[in-house]
């Protein structure tokens, strides 16, 4: 698998484990993971966004036959679909179930406060991971 984290500046804490749990799945021939425009900080909180885009490996499959099967279709068919990982990620400890999922997202919101020494006012910092399919066509609001 080809991992490509130039574009990540490294920050969150459920990231990285989610990379790692990523790294163990066969089905993947590509990982690449982004900083997402929505990072920002202020007073009392950090919002920490960042991007997955996953390419599953494929399989030459036979997907229409005629005349008896002497006339084969053949394509490339990918081995998982995004549902099937959200399905396997959600069995894996330390990551669980995706917060949202529909056809063609995951998303994981962790959130957790960190209290420096001698503070008595904690930082909430949210990190909010979503992961996508290469080659899908793009979202649209």
């Amino acid at each position: 698998m080809t991992v490509d984290t130039a574009n990540w500046t490294g920050e969150g804490a459920f990231t990285p484990l989610l990379l790692d749990a990523l790294r163990q799945i066969e089905a993947l021939e590509f990982v690449r993971l982004e900083d997402a425009p929505a990072s920002r900080a202020d007073a009392g909180y950090a919002l920490i966004s960042n991007e997955f885009f996953v390419k599953f490996r494929t399989d030459l499959r036979v997907v229409a036959r005629r005349l008896g099967g002497l006339f084969q279709t053949r394509a490339d068919v990918p081995v998982m679909t995004l549902a099937e990982l959200g399905a396997r990620l959600g069995a894996t400890d330390g990551i669980g179930e995706p917060d949202y999922q529909d056809e063609g997202m995951l998303q994981f919101l962790r959130t957790e406060v960190l209290v420096a020494h001698y503070q008595t006012k904690g930082t909430k910092v949210v990190e909010l991971v979503r992961v996508y399919e290469v080659g899908t066509p793009p979202r649209r609001a």
